[in-house]
């Protein structure tokens, strides 16, 4: 037990709880779903979907303990008090760790490709590979990069979501399922690539907004250690201007989505996406710009964390209107 808490807080599990969480409601209530109402069948069974979970869990949990073994020492000036990587578990032990839980999840994932025997599957496993060597040189190198850290981030944060859309996939060009429907398989795999590129790109935008707010916030750390995160570079007001226009643009995108749905009577989902999402990116607005201080940088980015759990959590209304 003494060394079980620190690994859970080490691999950042309610981290993983929201990844496992975000595709448990992107598969069951949207995936299957549409599927259903086409009258065809998901290409990815229940079985294989919780490995993929599984393997995307690892994925994350092992980028974790990468960031904190090669942030050490920005990590004792900003957080002195959540240290884990070498105060609690040895550096060494560290690396052991994500080592294991990367080979295991890539494993996994062309475990999955194979028995699925899909050349979607085998792309879907070779790009969380690549993940795995993206979150190590993230963590080396492009997090001390001015904002190429940031954005491949919420890359990696939209493929927890895209990852799912193109493993299912059977037709051979992704372009086909948009312009040549010829079955029930294609019409529902064109419309769960609209679902997909909607709450995908919600998540690069929310993921890259909460990103910089971070910067902003560590800024004391990545400074001494050499960092060149936004903040430092452009300065804290360019990087604020950053942050509120890419806000805009993401209340901007919620309102006309919000204006379309009104047209099927999603009432419900409408008032929830107003007074859970868009409400609270006004506020964030309201307040990154009186924000000076990195308690007030971290109570931003709690909020913008509880804003991406809400709109995640808004796919429970697909289930509720198909």
């Amino acid at each position: 037990m003494r060394l079980i808490l620190p690994f859970l807080r080490l691999i950042r599990w309610p981290n993983l709880v929201f990844i496992a969480l975000t595709q448990c409601l992107f598969y069951y209530c949207i995936s299957i779903p549409v599927f259903e109402n086409n009258h065809a069948a998901t290409a990815l069974p229940q079985e294989y979907f919780w490995f993929l979970v599984l393997a995307s869990a690892l994925i994350a949990a092992a980028g974790y303990i990468i960031n904190d073994y090669f942030d050490l020492n920005i990590d004792r000036v900003n957080k002195p008090d959540r240290l884990v990587v070498d105060k609690i578990i040895r550096r060494r032990w560290a690396i052991l760790w994500h080592l294991i839980l990367s080979s295991v999840a890539v494993l996994i994932s062309f475990w999955i490709a194979h028995r699925l025997s899909d050349w979607h599957a085998y792309l879907a496993a070779f790009i969380n590979m690549v993940c795995v060597a993206a979150l190590l040189f993230y963590s080396t190198t492009f997090k001390r990069k001015l904002l190429i850290g940031n954005v491949l981030i919420s890359l990696l944060t939209a493929w927890t979501i895209l990852v799912l859309f193109v493993v299912q996939l059977k037709s051979w060009l992704l372009i086909k399922i948009s312009y040549d429907v010829k079955n029930n398989y294609d019409l529902a795999a064109a419309k769960l690539y609209k679902y997909a590129i909607l709450y995908a790109g919600f998540a690069f935008i929310i993921s890259l907004i909460r990103e910089v707010v971070k910067d902003m916030e560590d800024m004391e750390g990545d400074e001494k250690y050499g960092c060149r995160t936004m903040p430092i570079v452009w300065g804290v007001p360019a990087a604020k201007m950053f942050v509120a226009v890419w806000t805009v643009v993401l209340i901007a995108a919620l309102c006309i989505v919000q204006f379309y749905v009104l047209q099927f009577g999603w009432w419900f989902s409408a008032v929830y996406c107003l007074l859970a999402i868009i409400a609270p990116l006004i506020w964030i607005l309201r307040k990154l710009y009186h924000a000076k201080t990195a308690v007030q940088y971290h109570q931003l980015s709690s909020v913008i964390k509880a804003v991406m759990l809400a709109g995640i959590l808004s796919m429970l209304f697909f289930k509720l209107y198909f």
